[in-house]
């Protein structure tokens, strides 16, 4: 991103005329948290697992400067771990005294206080928690890259798109971690399909499969809600299931090339191998339906010893393609063979770090004042993975309307847990977990 054309306050008053200074000075500098001096960004980072802090090393990886100013995280071993990673590679962009590193589940309020308006917050704690701290940052009027997932129920999304459309009257730089969609192979790749190349979209397939989630035993010490942060990918109030917080992007990618949301869904799912004590299907299979009358298929397993994939299979009605996530190479297929002599289309440009240039595109909108908010796309596309798991835990066809209208809360009263809290689930005298039953779960 060129910020060639940025100016400092004292640079631009000793260049310019003074009966333009004013006018022009608010229209450069709109953001009163932006650090007039020097430009600088402070970026705040909530929740310091893998994830987030990789995405706080993409954003003092944008160009301009930039500070992490502070974190949080419910686990004092995972903010140490994070700053020292990060210290490693950034030691002169980190400013985050012990002061502002917060423990606990009111530790997200205390790090976005620390700001300025107009600075970052990135959100990556278990999705759970993102509508609720969504709406803390934009009420405070921080610019926010929110990891995916963005919800994990119905309320929670409308909740999200309330909080977004908040941001654009503030005028709010808002980023969603569906990468995917500033991947530039895969830009290109979906443009030749919205161009025509393979024909009219009639199917979308969305597979991800491989081994097993993970799951990690309850320390010495652990309070249950502790045990199941820690395991957050196993718990549905937390992580929406595996459908939700695995399958996204390439649901999201099939949406994509279809260029619409589904209208309907049926599907299936359940435990056939997995003995962890958990919440989680091992396997899933949701049937979406569009207006059209075309489909989207997404199938997601996660058991060890099987076949394994992890892409989307478009076809069209004169071609084919294989992209998404798990593809690093899209291509496109005359037909539906899809062979070497058959291909018509391959990417031909430059690599590109999808995770990079979702934050290179954010800081840009923010030094130069453009409009950019991704909160609707990505809440639709997380309302369409939702509904796959409300049909698969229920067994019932489920509309969109009935789906986004749902007042199902997976996790009532969060805003009050404490670590000490018992959470929404919990285990029986045998130590197991509730498990969706379709047929008989409400599933929405």
């Amino acid at each position: 991103m060129n910020t060639s054309n940025l100016t400092t306050r004292r640079t631009f008053l000793a260049t310019s005329g003074k009966a333009l200074a004013g006018a022009a000075l608010v229209t450069a500098l709109p953001r009163p948290g932006y650090t007039a001096e020097n430009n600088t960004i402070k970026v705040v980072l909530i929740g310091c697992g893998g994830r987030g802090t990789g995405a706080a090393g993409q954003a003092l990886s944008t160009q301009g400067p930039t500070k992490l100013w502070a974190v949080a995280d419910v686990f004092e071993s995972h903010v140490k771990s994070s700053l020292n990673q990060l210290q490693s590679r950034f030691a002169d962009k980190m400013a985050v005294p012990p002061e502002r590193q917060f423990v606990g589940f009111d530790g997200y309020r205390k790090a976005i206080d620390s700001l300025d308006q107009g600075d970052v917050v990135i959100l990556a704690t278990p999705p759970g928690f993102r509508p609720l701290h969504m709406e803390y940052a934009v009420a405070k009027g921080c610019n926010i890259f929110m990891e995916k997932s963005f919800a994990v129920d119905a309320p929670g999304i409308r909740r999200v798109l309330k909080a977004g459309e908040a941001g654009t009257r503030k005028n709010l730089k808002i980023a969603g971690g569906l990468m995917s969609r500033h991947y530039r192979p895969l830009e290109e790749a979906i443009a030749q399909i919205h161009q025509g190349l393979i024909g009219d979209v009639i199917t979308a397939w969305a597979y991800r499969m491989h081994g097993p989630v993970g799951y990690s035993a309850k320390q010495a010490g652990m309070t249950e809600m502790g045990f199941q942060i820690a395991n957050y990918s196993c718990f549905t109030w937390l992580n929406g299931s595996f459908l939700v917080d695995w399958l996204i992007h390439n649901i999201d990618v099939c949406c994509w090339a279809k260029n619409s949301w589904p209208v309907s869904v049926q599907g299936m799912g359940g435990r056939q191998t997995r003995k962890e004590p958990d919440q989680l299907f091992d396997h899933y299979g949701a049937e979406y339906t569009f207006a059209d009358g075309t489909r989207l298929m997404a199938q997601g397993r996660h058991i060890a010893n099987s076949f394994e994939f992890f892409g989307d299979v478009i076809q069209g009605a004169k071609g084919s393609a294989v992209l998404g996530e798990g593809i690093p190479n899209p291509q496109l297929f005359k037909g539906h063979n899809r062979t070497p002599e058959n291909l018509i289309w391959s990417y031909k440009g430059p690599k590109c770090d999808a995770y990079q240039y979702e934050h290179d595109l954010l800081f840009d909108a923010i030094r130069n004042n453009k409009p950019y908010n991704e909160t609707e796309r990505c809440a639709k596309t997380c309302l369409t993975a939702i509904m796959g798991r409300m049909a698969c835990e229920s067994g019932k066809q489920i509309t969109w309307d009935e789906a986004m209208n749902s007042e199902r809360v997976l996790a009532p009263d969060l805003e009050q847990f404490t670590m000490d809290s018992q959470p929404p689930v919990a285990p029986s005298k045998e130590g197991a977990y509730p498990v969706a039953m379709p047929g008989e779960t409400q599933g929405f």
